[in-house]
């Protein structure tokens, strides 16, 4: 039976860039685990980890579904505007925000902001 997330993992090439862009622009912290094939990232009580899966079948640049929490939907967009990065315009909606991005392998992503 289910009862957790274990992790979310990305398909990338390039580690390192993949962990600059993860770490320096959208600020997430880097976990215990780091070499040139595979990084994670310590997000609340899940593991995001970045890593070449080619080997396993996952391939570079096509992975989807994660979405980050932010506190402040319109910086953290203009931060990855900023870094060159492919976003969307922010979504409104009763109870949230959100914009679809791409990290720079192309691999996707959301941004969301619940409302208080």
């Amino acid at each position: 039976m289910v009862k957790d997330f274990a992790f979310i993992a990305y398909s990338v090439r390039d580690v390192p860039r993949a962990v600059a862009f993860y770490r320096d622009v959208l600020g997430l912290q880097p976990g215990e685990l780091f070499s040139d094939h595979w990084a994670e990232f310590e997000l609340g009580g899940t593991t995001f980890g970045v890593g070449n899966g080619d080997a396993l079948g996952m391939e570079p640049g096509a992975s989807s579904g994660v979405s980050f929490e932010v506190d402040d939907i319109a910086a953290t967009r203009a931060k990855l505007l900023e870094s060159g990065a492919n976003v969307g315009e922010v979504q409104t909606f009763p109870n949230c925000s959100f914009a679809f991005a791409q990290d720079p392998e192309g691999n996707k992503f959301a941004l969301h902001q619940r409302k208080s």
